[in-house]
């Protein structure tokens, strides 16, 4: 039977371990400091170095640009860090006040927070087993008994007199104080408080990654809605448009101008552009419904902010993280990583099970009849006591749990590296939505461009005779879709910019994100114990060291 050795855990700097102990007795550091120099079984955890030859693909320098809003050249800053409110970057008041409403309302916010408290509350919980645990008691009870149970009957006469027993009754006083200790012999304890830490920095990273989530979904929704409210507009200026030329053809058709068919082909024309509106409107509803609920209201709530696509702004230089620096940006990265490191510390919790146990107790306190001599020296009574062990046979069943641990942390350092891997993958995707997607623009903005000048031609060829007026529609038609793909490019930009900040991590580390709702509520003893300051000390420690 294999078992991890045994390997000495690494103390915390001594400045940030005394800073955050001094509210503590001193009996109770001492003891800490005791227990910390404690050997632990079990792997130590070390952090998965950043993955070699990993990279985004060719994106070149800069992308192209467009005479339109929305088509500014954006250029590429590799090793430029991602600011904390990046949302600030497209200059709009509107959509930095939208982010703001739903940081402060949305329930998964608080819902993030408050796991994150309850898994500090955890290390707090399980820092006491680290101190010894004392129980007073104080009782009295009245008995009577007999001089029976201690064998003291009555002597009796040769023959007549009956066997008879005395009685007596009597009143104890009891008070006591129990202490109990488990020593930390094997690092069972330290290896629970080490899983219970890595916890919480997986809840930590868990709020930034609902922080992100969701400060991007509202920033994408806001830009979704101004892409529909420019669809829209578009599609009604061109419905009064047909609806204007339908009249004139009307007109003309009264003074035998034009063949009914034209005047037909102009309404089913207009019809047809008609038909596209309502689309447009449920898309922009349903979008401003769902844009209300990352704000944390109701769709009966909307009071119509909207942001204008004309009004936002490209941000001209694009941060592009090293590969190596995005590992320890992205959130779910660092999520993923301290579910490995509990499922280190699993392990070593379940190395400890197979190892002998230890604990230690004493108890103390004065039984007395009388209350007043309760407390008189010869009245005390003591218990000391040692405690030992192990299982002699358990058919397997700790070898197999630890194996189950170890297997944990296969599936755990498996599920890292997928996520690593999906990561890059979501950087890449966004650089080249960046890069093709300002393309695209320029080439809708030639093409919108073409196709009026187009319908322009085609309009004076018919009214000149030398045309059919199914020429004239068909013009019409191409000029109502690229206006609408226009507008569809203009808002990708902006949508590809906030998906690449949003891939590249938003930025947390430059901003403060927690509340108060996450921290543990804090004891005169628990929550300040030196053991959960070491700890956190430890991960501070390993946090600034990356």
């Amino acid at each position: 039977m294999r078992i991890f050795s045994r390997t000495c855990v690494r103390q915390p700097k001594t400045p940030l371990f005394q800073r955050r102990a001094r509210r503590v007795r001193h009996g109770a550091a001492a003891l800490a400091a005791l227990t910390l120099s404690a050997c632990a079984v079990g792997p130590d955890f070390v952090s998965p170095p950043p993955p070699d030859g990993a990279g985004y693909g060719k994106i070149g320098a800069s992308t192209e640009s467009a005479t339109v809003a929305g088509g500014a050249r954006q250029r590429f800053v590799h090793g430029r860090d991602v600011p904390g409110e990046w949302w600030k970057l497209f200059r709009s008041r509107q959509l930095s006040a939208l982010v703001a409403e739903a940081v402060a309302n949305h329930p998964d916010i608080a819902a993030a927070e408050a796991a994150l408290r309850q898994a500090r509350e955890m290390i707090e919980a399980n820092a006491a087993t680290f101190l010894p645990q004392a129980t007073l008691g104080d009782g009295y009870t009245r008995q009577q008994v007999t001089t029976a149970q201690f064998g003291g009957l009555a002597s009796s006469s040769s023959s007549s007199s009956s066997s008879s027993a005395s009685s007596f009754v009597y009143g104890l006083h009891n008070a006591n104080v129990s202490v109990s200790f488990a020593p930390d012999v094997f690092g069972k304890s330290w290896r629970t408080l080490e899983s219970d830490t890595a916890a919480a920095e997986q809840r930590r990273f868990q709020l930034e990654a609902t922080y992100l989530a969701l400060t991007a979904n509202v920033v994408t929704a806001a830009i979704a809605d101004a892409s529909y409210a420019a669809q829209i507009k578009v599609t009604r200026d061109l419905i009064a448009a047909y609806r204007q030329q339908l009249d004139l053809l009307e007109k003309r058709f009264e003074l035998g101008a034009v063949s009914q068919a034209d005047v037909l082909s102009e309404r089913a024309q207009l019809a047809q552009a008609q038909a596209t509106l309502p689309p447009l409107e449920k898309a922009r509803a349903q979008t401003r419904n769902l844009l209300m609920a990352y704000l944390g209201r109701f769709p009966n709530a909307d009071k119509g902010e909207a942001v204008d696509l004309a009004v936002l702004r490209l941000p001209g230089e694009l941060p592009v993280s090293l590969p190596s620096t995005l590992v320890r940006q992205r959130p779910d990265i660092l999520a993923a990583e301290n579910q490995l490191h509990q499922a280190s510390a699993e392990i070593g919790v379940a190395t400890a099970n197979m190892l002998p146990q230890f604990s230690l107790g004493a108890t103390g306190g004065a039984q007395a009849t009388n209350f007043t001599t309760l407390f008189s020296p010869q009245t005390m009574v003591y218990t000391l006591a040692a405690q030992a062990s192990a299982k002699a046979f358990d058919a397997g069943s700790l070898f197999h749990t630890r194996e189950a641990k170890v297997a944990a942390f296969d599936q755990a350092a498996a599920q890292y590296r997928s996520t690593v891997i999906s990561a890059f993958q979501n950087v890449a995707d966004s650089l080249q939505a960046v890069k093709h997607d300002a393309g695209t623009l320029r080439a809708q903005v030639a093409a919108e461009k073409a196709a009026a000048e187009s319908l322009e031609i085609a309009r004076a060829q018919y009214h000149a005779g030398s045309t059919t007026y199914s020429i004239v529609l068909n013009a019409e038609q191409t000029l109502l879709n690229a206006r609408l793909a226009r507008v569809r490019a203009q808002a990708a930009r902006f949508a590809d910019t906030a998906a690449l900040l949003q891939s590249l991590g938003g930025g947390w580390w430059n901003r403060i994100d927690e509340t108060p709702a996450s921290q543990a509520r804090p004891t005169d003893i628990i929550a300040t114990s030196p053991i959960a300051a070491a700890i956190r000390a430890q991960a501070e420690d390993a946090q600034n060291g990356r």
